[in-house]
């Protein structure tokens, strides 16, 4: 860890993209910045993205990509009943399309302007090497600018005076505390999602049990807290980035191909054996995570396969993609392989039977239940037309064995969403709504570009958009407030 500069203009605390996306914004207007980080390596949640929502970028311009800045805003406050902060969305979506050129400037990568889910705008900026090689870049520019990046040292506490944020208070590598002195403090914490008490008390959900968090570690709120306690008021701390992972533990890697194939719209059911959804929603993570998180009363929906399913995977390819690795027509061709794998080791995640009735015994349904759901199911695949929910025909392929499998699809979460309210300029408000001089905040710690739910159909990759902007609108606003 460097040396603590006992002042700087600005104070960052967070190094995933929303506060490198700050620091960096900051550091071309002449501001001398510090960025404070939790944990040991840099860029959090931010390594794990694969594309970022843009609207109106050069990318766009050049594939014939019509869709505008004021689609944009509609459909996303459409998709939100109006719960979002107009000014807030319309700030981001404005900014996102020369945030592209500006990334690129700093040596990211993009591949393609184009969509993951079947009927979206082509607004998914897909970033060659991911997030880890965008939070490389953008760190390596950072450094060259001059700003101070120092991981390990967390922010613990926002210092006020007369009514203005005026600097933080760090933990040094000795456990001590430090202050620094700063005119502006940008707060980009990344969110609660690993904080089980606030997540049961804002959210409802049991973490760990009926809702499990990917990629985050130590999310405990540290920046929402902080802002709370120096006045702010709260927006948007219930909405979690949902969606259905089938399966999930530890004794899986990421996308294996029995996940692949969960990711697929067969037939799905409840604990008890009972279709519950039409499963294509998969093809949207809002949605399926919504609805898997509505009837997973056991922390688990299933999965139910069969040697038919399978095998016309393995001929045909799969129809949903997995991120952008494993796209329509990739064929997961080790999947019986790996189930077999799995159920060698004693997994709890992944089933198979020779009949319908010995695998509900094995997941703990009832026979009778799970026999009848597979029979109404057929029937509607047989009859070209689903009854219960108006699947699309070409979707409907009938269990008929011989061998049948079952593997349980979990309620997971990028991160939350929500926390601190804001403005369209990022500036942190208090409750009565004033501007809280010199505090800014964005990323998973600020509320108000979302509803209740991710806006997924009209604007994949907007948390990630939401982030790098915030960052840069908070950078450009920190910047007007030094030089006021």
């Amino acid at each position: 860890m460097g040396t603590i500069s006992e002042k700087v203009d600005v104070a960052v605390a967070g190094s995933g993209i929303t506060g490198l996306a700050a620091a960096i914004t900051l550091a071309e207007g002449g501001a001398k910045v510090a960025v404070f980080e939790k944990q040991r390596s840099l860029g959090g949640t931010s390594n794990f993205l694969h594309g970022t929502f843009a609207v109106e970028s050069a990318m766009q311009r050049e594939r014939f990509v019509g869709y505008s800045r004021d689609e944009a805003f509609k459909n996303t406050m459409e998709y939100s009943h109006w719960l979002a902060d107009p000014r807030v969305v319309r700030a981001i979506i404005n900014e996102s399309g020369a945030t592209i050129g500006w990334l690129q400037k700093q040596g990211v990568v993009f591949s393609d302007a184009t969509i993951n889910m079947p009927d979206a705008p082509h607004t998914y900026h897909v970033v060659k090497g991911k997030g880890e090689a965008m939070v490389k870049a953008m760190v390596t520019e950072a450094k060259h600018r001059g700003v101070e990046i120092l991981p390990g040292t967390p922010v613990t506490a926002l210092l006020k005076e007369g009514g203005r944020v005026c600097g933080v208070v760090v933990q040094d590598e000795d456990g001590g505390e430090v202050e620094v002195a700063a005119r502006a403090v940008v707060v980009a914490t990344g969110g609660f999602a690993n904080n089980k008490e606030w997540i049961k008390k804002y959210t409802g959900f049991d973490l760990g049990r009926d809702l499990v968090a990917i990629g985050n570690t130590g999310k405990m709120g540290d920046g929402i807290r902080m802002a709370w306690e120096a006045g702010a008021a709260e927006e948007g701390i219930e909405t979690l980035e949902l969606f259905r992972v089938a399966p999930i533990a530890p004794e899986f890697t990421t996308w294996n191909d029995i996940e692949i194939a969960g990711a697929q719209p067969d037939l799905w059911v409840t604990a008890q054996g009972e279709r519950f959804c039409d499963e294509t929603i998969g093809f949207w993570d809002t949605q399926v995570g919504n609805a898997n998180s509505k009837f997973a009363t056991d922390g688990y929906t299933f999965n139910i396969m069969d040697d038919s399913v399978l095998n016309s995977m393995i001929e045909n390819g799969i129809d949903n993609n997995v991120g952008c690795d494993f796209l329509p027509g990739y064929k997961p061709v080790n999947v019986f392989k790996e189930i077999q794998a799995a159920i060698e080791r004693g997994s709890t995640e992944v089933f198979a039977a020779p009949s319908v009735e010995e695998l509900a015994a094995q997941i703990g349904a009832d026979p009778a239940a799970l026999r009848a759901t597979v029979d109404e199911y057929n029937r509607c695949c047989e009859a070209g037309y689903d009854e219960a929910f108006a699947k699309d025909r070409k979707y409907l392929r009938p269990l008929l064995g011989p061998g049948f499998y079952a593997v349980k699809g979990r309620t997971v979460f990028l991160g939350t969403m929500g926390g601190i309210k804001i403005n369209g300029r990022m500036e942190v408000l208090d409750k009565k709504g004033a501007v809280i001089p010199g505090l800014y905040a964005g990323g998973f710690d600020a509320g108000g570009m979302y509803g209740d739910s991710y806006p997924i159909k009209s604007s994949s990759g907007l948390a990630s958009s939401f982030a790098l902007n915030s960052g840069r609108i908070a950078g450009k606003s920190a910047l007007a407030y030094l030089g006021a």
